[in-house]
């Protein structure tokens, strides 16, 4: 579909807002057994009655589920992504090796620099958000603007287009705002549309279409179809504001599939056995007493009486009513538990590859990761290319555009951004490293490595790898050729005394100054 660069978003969002329903449908089936507010009907509204699931573990699963991917994506305590250095080009211009572990250093402090800005602007709040919607509906869209963090359009707020090789083309949102939020440009170029009525107390649809054109995007907005001023900006590919998230790939399909419509029919069977042994327990919970109406036995004087009175009657009058379905409810209790078990494992209820700890550890992170990759199918991966790759891209723009970061030298270096499992890789490196000392060791013994092996590179790897500062800490070159020249001179000292001190420095004196005398 080629896209009418004369049609408003609205007429885009119209256009593509019939291949979605589908999506829409399963999605609001999903969400009415886990966490119903994640997607509701269409009409509801703030006085609309929100209906709960009987059963938990649906709830309980998605949080479970969500909590462990945002650990795994967004680490707390480490960078989930790498700068590399392009070393080809590096030799190519013949940098030495020193260079390349120098710039290094340099990019893992662009790497904490990020990071900061992450926990600054919270987005991990917004990301949790998203991965919800993920796996209920397989499907959302994060707008990160210059300014005010990080915002979720669940998939009945927007609608997107893909080519067969999945790359976006079109994406178009609608939101509803209050007329009095609008700029006052924006209300004056509405007040002159004769298509609008806005008054100060009615909300209008915003629009907002964004469309691939070449390397670029093209962004549009109108309300109640009219365009809105500045329209026809463009941005950078690899720094769009808006990433649409799937939760799986399917060929052909522009939108993803949620992880609870996989087990959907576990789901609804847990909710039609748990409503069912809910009522049933409160209609046996209810007792209630018969009395033979032919009988001695007066019904009134028998509910009157106190506790521990004495009455006249016949105790054969009276039977209590008892709903016979203990057996009914052991079988339903047995399902409801081999269910529960088989949603637990497809939701990681069951796994204990965490601590219950305020700070975990990388190989815990990821422990996690590798989890999550052979459990759901290869979704890490696939979250680690549209989710965080397109996050840091557009992260390190905005905070280049703001001069937050330092640009990056593009004549010598290539950044790299390498996400996923291998984004814990500097402490790959780590292990790799002390291995090759280790190995080494017992192959040449220590003596040899010491020889051969440079300690200034090494501790500056090793530190790099651990996130380190080095500065202040690592004594250069200077200050080692320093102190071993004050060493020998104490040793001096102590071996020739202040009078063989002296002597020496007098002819090293005289030595300097017969060098310095011109020649003839």
């Amino acid at each position: 579909m080629n896209y009418d660069y004369k049609e408003t978003a609205e007429q885009l969002y119209t256009k593509l807002e019939g291949n979605r329903d589908s999506y829409l449908q399963r999605g609001r089936q999903a969400a009415k057994l886990t966490l119903p507010y994640l997607l509701t009907e269409e009409g509801f509204g703030t006085n609309s009655r929100l209906n709960t699931p009987f059963q938990g573990i649906g709830a309980r699963g998605v949080n479970n589920l969500a909590s462990k991917l945002l650990l795994a994506l967004l680490p707390p305590n480490a960078p989930f992504f790498r700068l590399q250095v392009d070393t080809n080009k590096l030799q190519q211009e013949g940098a030495p090796e020193e260079v390349v572990s120098e710039i290094d250093s340099a990019l893992r402090k662009v790497e904490d620099t990020v990071m900061d800005e992450i926990a600054k602007e919270r987005y991990r709040i917004a990301v949790h958000e998203a991965l919800k919607q993920l796996i209920v509906t397989g499907n959302a869209l994060l707008y990160m603007p210059e300014e005010g963090g990080m915002r979720v359009f669940r998939v009945d707020r927007y609608v997107v287009e893909r080519d067969p090789m999945g790359n976006v083309l079109y994406i178009a949102t609608k939101e509803t705002i209050s007329y009095a939020a609008l700029d006052d440009e924006i209300k004056e170029v509405i007040g002159k549309s004769q298509n609008s009525t806005a008054g100060a107390e009615d909300t209008v649809n915003l629009y907002t279409a964004i469309c691939r054109h070449g390397d670029k995007w093209l962004i549009k907005q109108d309300v109640n179809g009219t365009l809105l001023p500045d329209n026809g900006g463009t941005i950078p590919l690899d720094k769009s504001p808006y990433i649409p998230l799937r939760f799986s790939r399917v060929d052909g399909e522009a939108y993803g599939r949620g992880y609870v419509e996989e087990y959907l029919g576990d789901l609804q069977s847990l909710e039609a056995l748990t409503r069912a042994i809910v009522e049933g327990s409160a209609a046996a919970a209810k007792v209630l007493f018969l009395v033979n109406p032919n009988g001695t036995t007066r019904s009134k004087q028998l509910s009157d009486s106190p506790n521990g009175s004495i009455v006249q009657g016949n105790a054969a009058d009276v039977s209590t009513l008892q709903l016979n379905k203990f057996n009914d409810f052991r079988v339903a209790a047995e399902t409801i538990n081999t269910i529960k078990d088989r949603l637990g494992q497809s939701f990681l209820l069951t796994s204990s590859s965490i601590r219950n700890a305020e700070r975990v550890t990388a190989e815990e992170v990821r422990m996690i990761s590798m989890e999550l990759e052979s459990a759901l199918g290869g979704l890490y991966s696939l979250l680690s290319n549209e989710l965080q790759l397109p996050l840091v891209n557009r992260l390190m723009g905005v905070m280049q555009k703001k001069k937050n970061m330092p640009k990056l030298p593009k004549d010598l270096v290539n950044p790299v951004i390498v996400t996923g499992i291998e984004a814990l890789g500097r402490g790959h490196d780590l292990q790799k490293l002390d291995a090759f000392l280790a190995g080494a060791a017992q192959v040449v013994g220590p003596d040899a490595v010491a020889a051969y092996v440079n300690i200034d590179e090494y501790f500056k790897r090793r530190a790099t790898s651990l996130g380190i500062k080095t500065a202040g800490l690592i004594k250069t070159q200077e200050e080692i050729a320093q102190e071993q020249q004050q060493a020998q001179m104490a040793a001096m000292a102590e071996k020739l005394g202040p009078s063989g001190i002296k002597a020496a420095s007098d002819q090293s004196l005289a030595q300097q100054q017969q060098q310095e005398q011109p020649t003839e």
